[in-house]
């Protein structure tokens, strides 16, 4: 018994240790349909080979797929899988002091599970999902926030932004940002709100326009409702953070140019070990836009061909060109402060967490 309990301490001990980010994908659905997403499945699966504990659970699935509303007609149409369920079984698997964050898009890109090498897939539409784990990690701190509109008042409480992270924080590098219900009324002058404080010249601000939250902290329930207008992400804090992101407008419309748009993120000079990329693309783009499919994740393994890729079709983007390196120096296209909100582009993102132990 002795024996036992030293072997488990020293196991956990070993988990605690090990700082590298992990992830899990899921492309199409299950084999078996157990009235949950396919991403649950493979949760289950590959949890327990991760090895590491995981403090944050942030995980993106598709919308059409996820949800709770309306009735199925067509009997070629796959049974929806209810978010409620899917979060629930989630949030079984995960350890309790676990925080989780769960968004509906409608589309996603993964890198198929296996090796951070896999070609990434851009899925327009069907079944898919991925999962982000972050361990504690020495020298970085990852916060989460969720902030709601108040209807009854014009005025935002900046002391909300400071109370995330967001703001009076000297070591923040990097903020991912989705906002649901964004068409509501106020919507878009709510989140311009928030990005206002946050559109300084040492942060890196990724992220874009949601269907709606699958998952978040049960302390927030009580606040929440699915008419509500609210702000979600993470903020990424500490020296060992390094990020960059490049802006892909709408003249971007061919492989040469999207090429060009991911040579100016690999002249940012990221380390890529322990790193993750990020891609917030526009409904609108995909194989519509360039007559072809996975334009944007190929021409990112093309020069970044160890870094796993993750992110959705969405409508709306959030982000601009911006680097912040390990001297936290930044090169960016404007003088002025950037404009943060567009639409029919594509943000993409690396973000580098430190030397991974």
């Amino acid at each position: 018994m002795i024996v036992c309990r030293l072997w488990r301490d020293c196991a956990w001990r070993k988990l605690k240790a090990r700082q590298k980010v992990a992830w899990m994908s899921s492309v199409g659905a299950a084999d078996i349909d157990l009235g949950v997403h396919s991403l649950v499945h493979v949760v289950k699966e590959e949890l327990e080979k991760v090895y590491i504990i995981p403090e944050m659970f942030l995980y993106f699935t598709d919308s059409e797929s996820l949800n709770d509303h309306g009735a199925q007609s067509g009997a070629k149409k796959a049974k929806k899988k209810h978010g409620t369920e899917t979060a629930a079984s989630l949030e079984k698997l995960l350890p309790k002091d676990c925080n989780i964050l769960g968004i509906a898009t409608p589309g996603i890109v993964v890198t198929p599970g296996g090796s951070a090498s896999n070609s990434p897939m851009e899925f327009e539409d069907g079944e898919s999902g991925f999962a982000l784990l972050f361990p504690k990690i020495s020298g970085v701190k990852i916060q989460h926030f969720h902030l709601f509109k108040d209807f009854k008042s014009k005025v935002f409480d900046e002391k909300k932004l400071e109370e995330a992270g967001l703001k009076n924080n000297p070591d923040l590098r990097v903020v991912l940002i989705f906002e649901y219900n964004s068409w509501k009324p106020g919507g878009v002058r709510f989140l311009n709100q928030v990005l206002k404080p946050l559109n300084e010249k040492s942060i890196i601000i990724a992220g874009g326009h949601v269907d709606y939250l699958a998952s978040f902290p049960p302390q927030e329930k009580a606040r929440f409702s699915t008419d509500c207008v609210g702000v979600v992400g993470l903020a990424l804090s500490g020296p060992q953070i390094q990020g960059a992101t490049v802006l892909l407008d709408q003249d971007v419309c061919d492989e040469k140019s999207v090429d060009s748009a991911m040579q100016r993120l690999k002249a940012a000079n990221i380390p890529e070990q322990n790193s993750v990329g990020l891609m917030f693309a526009c409904v609108g783009r995909g194989e519509q836009h360039y007559k072809k499919k996975n334009v944007e994740a190929d021409s990112f393994r093309k020069h970044f061909p160890g870094v796993p890729l993750f992110g959705f079709f969405g409508n709306g983007e959030i982000g601009c060109d911006r680097v912040v390196s390990g001297n936290f120096t930044l090169r960016e296209c404007n003088g002025e402060k950037d404009n943060l909100l567009h639409q029919y582009t594509t943000v993409m993102t690396i973000i580098h967490f430190g030397h991974a132990k």
